[in-house]
């Protein structure tokens, strides 16, 4: 299992940057062509969003990224350390069971809600978490040693 992690202040334009070295990983990996212009824009959605959670909250702490290439897939983790919640809607469209509680005060805005919304609409497997201490988007998709194994 190889792993690339990559950690960067909380500034818009190192969201370029992310995607960039996303892209160029998961290529390496194995995944396939076709799906890295999605896997590009769900890490800048991701990216973008964890930036703006940071900036919003005054977290001063880089924004974290991390690109593990397994046997059969290629996971992408991006990780704030903003305290938010998210929305019911949300966590119910990405298949959560049990919501985490709204915040009365500095939760998610619909920025944050559409940027969730697209990620999930661009990845198959995708599954979000966020409590009071930060949060973390896990992304995946299958190799193409995943796709010739009988």
């Amino acid at each position: 299992m190889a792993t690339v992690e990559l950690l960067f202040s909380a500034l818009p334009e190192h969201v370029r940057t992310a995607r960039l070295v996303a892209a160029a990983v998961a290529r390496r990996a194995g995944v396939d062509e076709a799906v890295l212009d999605e896997l590009r824009l769900a890490v800048g959605e991701a990216c973008s969003r964890a930036v703006g959670l940071h900036i919003s909250h005054g977290v001063t702490t880089p924004v974290r990224v991390v690109l593990t290439e397994d046997e059969k897939k290629f996971s992408i983790e991006v990780g704030d350390d903003a305290p938010h919640a998210m929305p019911a809607e949300i966590t119910a469209a990405l298949g959560r069971e049990r919501p985490i509680p709204a915040q009365d005060e500095g939760g998610a805005d619909a920025e944050d809600d559409m940027g969730l919304a697209v990620i999930s609409g661009l990845v198959d497997d995708v599954e979000v978490t966020a409590d009071e201490t930060g949060g973390l988007i896990r992304m995946s998709w299958p190799t193409t040693s995943a796709a010739v194994l009988p």
